[in-house]
């Protein structure tokens, strides 16, 4: 039996941003919405972005 792979969302569920990424988790509205469906492989690949994605929002909110 797989692994049940846990979900990256905090709670924050804020999408903004030109890209439309969560504030909390980095990942689109489609990409949540998916996230049940997708198959490991793609749950990997995606969370190895959404940790640049998140360095990415934090470098643009220590500019202001």
């Amino acid at each position: 039996m797989a692994k049940r792979h846990p979900s990256p969302c905090i709670d924050v569920c804020k999408f903004a941003g030109p890209n439309g990424w969560c504030l909390g988790c980095g990942r689109t509205l489609k990409e949540c919405n998916k996230w049940q469906a997708m198959k490991p492989y793609a749950r990997n690949a995606l969370e190895r972005d959404l940790q640049r994605r998140m360095s990415k929002m934090a470098a643009g909110r220590s500019k202001d």
